[in-house]
């Protein structure tokens, strides 16, 4: 299981809010939501709840990817 943040971005975009936006609205930084959604800080389960809460999203599982098979697949072209 697999956070995507791309779909994190595009939930962002799709609501016509930029990232200072869903900052401001958790009372974080610009700089701490940006490097979150690019993916360099880690974002942990509340922390997902409450951008999800500001997104107005109910349902997280869109956030995550769970096709295993893919990523398997990767490892084993790689070890070949």
């Amino acid at each position: 299981m697999f956070l995507d943040l791309n779909r994190l971005k595009a939930e962002r975009i799709a609501r016509k809010l930029q990232q200072k936006d869903v900052a401001n609205e958790l009372g974080w930084s610009v700089g701490k939501y940006t490097k979150i959604e690019n993916g360099y800080s880690k974002l942990g389960s509340d922390d997902l709840a409450k951008i999800a809460d500001v997104l107005g999203i109910e349902d997280m599982n869109i956030f995550f990817n769970f096709s295993v098979v893919k990523l398997e697949r990767k490892l084993i072209k790689e070890v070949i």
